[in-house]
């Protein structure tokens, strides 16, 4: 099939959607149609946007054979050649497989690995520039639990970030962060290099994941850390484990159990949502490890080198010098190219 006829097929099943669902439509048909129309009008906008310049391509040329007409029709010419090669990419990135999950909401945590103390506080500090990521964004970044060491530093961080688009920017973001610096404990200057695990999870709604209530065990004890004689008195902290896949998600951020129960359950959804993603593109994620990597816990993917001023990413061996407007959030420039590397490895894969 060549490509005029795939852009063929995609406009005339958005016309036969547009007059299902003129036609009245209801129940999960509708829902279900209304869906697959809003993803392909976007495409069609585009496709239309491609024929308007390819045809005024035909017509320019074609009027430049008439005297009175060259200077102009050689003008706008120019002007539609120009403008062509950047529709016909929008074009081929617009009938890309979508990733369901990359308009979603997202579920943040990000915890101290390797390097103890100072993992800790490099945890607090990451924490803090993915909360001020999202300010930039404008989106709305709501603490699920933390778990604040006794340096100041983050034993655990989890946070539900709000806004549409948030997976497909965060998503990125997802594996091993090492630092190098030299810790404020140090007192000869050497430098220490210690890692954080960041993992972003595409929220999930309860239609989209399956959980039995039988499947789960659900513990509850007394909460430990911060919190003045509450902690001491009331059993408000949650524990609920998955038994089929033996994920286990505690919470104690809460007062209220019954909170607790709610915001464990959200994460737990969120696990099984993506477990379920992973094993679904496990072929597309071996393709794509070369490229930007699979999101993976355990693969390290940036270093922020402290001394040097410099934040590398290893997946796409992009270094920025720009390591304190990194740590305010400042992280664009990183998700932009990871963004790019990811296309055009689809882009070939599709063979475009």
């Amino acid at each position: 099939m060549t490509l005029d006829e795939r852009l063929d097929k995609i406009v005339s099943r958005a016309l036969e959607l547009e007059a299902l669902l003129a036609g009245g439509l209801g129940g999960d048909a509708f829902i279900q149609a209304s869906r697959e129309y809003a993803e392909l009008e976007a495409v069609v906008a585009r496709i239309n946007a491609l024929r308007e310049t390819e045809q005024g391509i035909i017509q320019a040329q074609q009027l430049l054979s008439d005297p009175e007409m060259q200077e102009l029709a050689s003008s706008e010419l120019e002007e539609l050649q120009e403008r062509l090669p950047q529709l016909q990419k929008d074009v081929r990135l617009a009938m890309l497989p979508k990733d369901a999950a990359d308009e979603r909401s997202a579920i943040l945590e990000v915890r101290p690995a390797a390097g103890g103390d100072e993992a800790a506080l490099f945890a607090a500090e990451l924490f803090d520039a993915y909360r001020r990521y999202a300010e930039i964004k404008g989106w709305r970044f709501s603490l699920m639990d933390y778990d604040e060491s006794e340096l100041g530093g983050l034993r655990c961080g989890i946070a539900e970030v709000n806004g549409r688009g948030v997976f497909a920017c965060l998503k990125y973001e997802s594996g091993v962060h090492r630092v190098q610096r030299v810790p404020a404990t140090e007192s000869q200057g050497r430098i220490h290099t210690s890692t954080v695990t960041v993992a972003v999870l595409p929220e999930a709604e309860e239609v989209d994941v399956t959980i039995d209530d039988s499947d789960l065990r659900i513990d509850v004890f007394r909460a430990s850390g911060a919190g003045g004689q509450h902690v001491n008195k009331t059993e408000s902290a949650v524990r609920i484990t998955h038994m089929p896949s033996g994920i286990v998600v505690s919470m104690q951020e809460e007062k209220s159990q019954h909170k607790n129960r709610a915001k464990a359950m959200k994460i737990l959804r969120a696990r099984l949502y993506e477990r379920e993603r992973e094993q679904a593109h496990a072929s597309r994620a071996a393709h794509r490890r070369s490229q930007v990597g699979t999101g993976d816990r355990s693969e390290r993917i940036r270093t922020y080198n402290f001394p040097q001023g410099r934040v590398t990413d290893h997946r796409i061996n992009l270094t920025l010098y720009k390591i304190d407007r990194v740590m305010l959030g400042e992280i664009d420039d990183f998700v932009e190219a990871l963004t790019q590397e990811e296309q055009a490895a689809l882009l070939a894969e599709a063979g475009f």
